[in-house]
């Protein structure tokens, strides 16, 4: 079994120092033991469990849908079944930030296609942002 600074496992795991604190912290990973000196002292598991947590934060889970997986069991216990449900939200929730990001783009697309880059103050860009896709002006929220 490995025993790790959390210096080494920072760098092993590509997880800052702080974020290794933090997640103890709030119970995503188990406090390590320490030594009579005070350090800590970090295993395999600590190695696996932060990899796990820093792909799943990549792949867009929240912190919260990591944690419900780290509940199920984590990478070595959770069934299968219940981490598909939880998976499948997060692709819902991934398409459709792709829907929004493609209306976006074309959104952006044919504004700057429309702007004639002149040295005018009559600019399609800014007539965009200012208006709603409709073309009335933004109401301001106070």
């Amino acid at each position: 079994m490995g025993s790790f600074t959390i210096g080494q496992l920072s760098q092993r795991t590509g997880v800052n120092i702080e974020t290794i604190r933090y997640f103890e912290k709030v119970g995503l990973i188990a406090s390590p033991p320490r030594t009579e000196g005070g350090h800590r002292v970090y295993g395999d598991d600590h190695l696996r469990a932060l990899g796990f947590i820093r792909r799943a934060r990549e792949l867009g889970f929240t912190p919260q849908e990591v944690r419900g997986i780290l509940a199920l069991g984590g990478p070595t216990d959770a069934c299968c079944d219940e981490v598909r449900e939880i998976a499948s939200r997060q692709l819902d929730a991934v398409r459709s930030k792709m829907a929004d990001l493609a209306r976006l783009e074309k959104l952006l697309a044919s504004t700057i296609d429309r702007c004639s880059g002149d040295h005018v103050p009559q600019c399609a860009i800014i007539d965009m942002i200012e208006h709603e896709p409709t073309g009335e002006p933004k109401t301001v929220r106070r």
